[in-house]
């Protein structure tokens, strides 16, 4: 594109011809699971792709006003996809009012998209805990410091949180797991591939079911137009 870098920008005159691939229904896998983890794969070792885990979570709260925001993908299994959040936070709060949920992981680079619908529920809190003592020991005061979704007067008193937080527990140290911290589980019902092509005729499959991920029995595919 033309112009400076100050020069007003046209969103209508940006264009990206799509040529990185096809998908066809002799290219699909014979599961959801094996397919995503095939092209999570794909994106994950791809350089081109970064955080290949970052999926886009849509909430609706229980009047169905819509919120989005970027979560990362933390588990993957046969009963569906995993992240980690504030369980006072935004998101926890509608999902605990409407379970009806939706990620999408933009692989921009390959012109791939996995979107992904179902209904979520909390994983169980030695899930949770599991996890969390996995982390670096700064994500885990992190937990402890923010009150996620919530208003705060500055910068500078989520930085001084976050000190003391650090001076209770100094590297090496055991930090519990917060009560207002844990785990989300989504449980599919769609899982439709994207691959973008020329002309805008893009190849979209999309498995329709419910249940293990793993079980070829519990679900149908389906080729949307594009």
């Amino acid at each position: 594109m033309q112009g400076s870098p100050d020069s007003p920008v046209s969103p209508a005159d940006m264009r990206v011809s799509y040529t990185e691939g096809t998908l066809d229904l002799s290219d699909l896998a014979s599961t959801p699971l094996e397919q995503f983890q095939e092209w999570f794969a794909a994106a994950s070792h791809d350089e081109r792709v970064t955080e290949a885990n970052a999926m886009v979570l849509a909430t609706a709260d229980a009047d169905a006003v819509p919120s989005t925001r970027t979560v990362l993908l933390k588990g993957v299994d046969e009963r569906g996809f995993v992240f980690f959040s504030n369980l006072t936070s935004r998101k926890s709060r509608e999902l605990h009012a409407n379970p009806n949920a939706s990620v999408t992981f933009p692989w921009f680079a390959q012109h791939r998209q996995v979107v992904v619908c179902g209904r979520a529920e909390e994983i169980p809190r030695e899930e949770t805990l599991e996890y969390f003592t996995s982390r670096p020991h700064e994500s885990q005061l992190g937990a402890w410091a923010s009150k996620q979704s919530t208003p705060i007067e500055s910068r500078r008193v989520l930085d001084e949180q976050w000190t003391a937080l650090h001076e209770k527990y100094p590297l090496g140290s055991e930090v519990p797991l917060p009560e207002s911290w844990g785990g989300w589980l989504i449980r599919p019902t769609t899982i439709e591939f994207w691959q973008g092509r020329p002309s805008r005729l893009h190849d979209r499959l999309r498995f329709v079911g419910q249940g293990s991920l793993a079980e070829v029995a519990s679900w149908r595919v389906e080729r949307l137009s594009p």
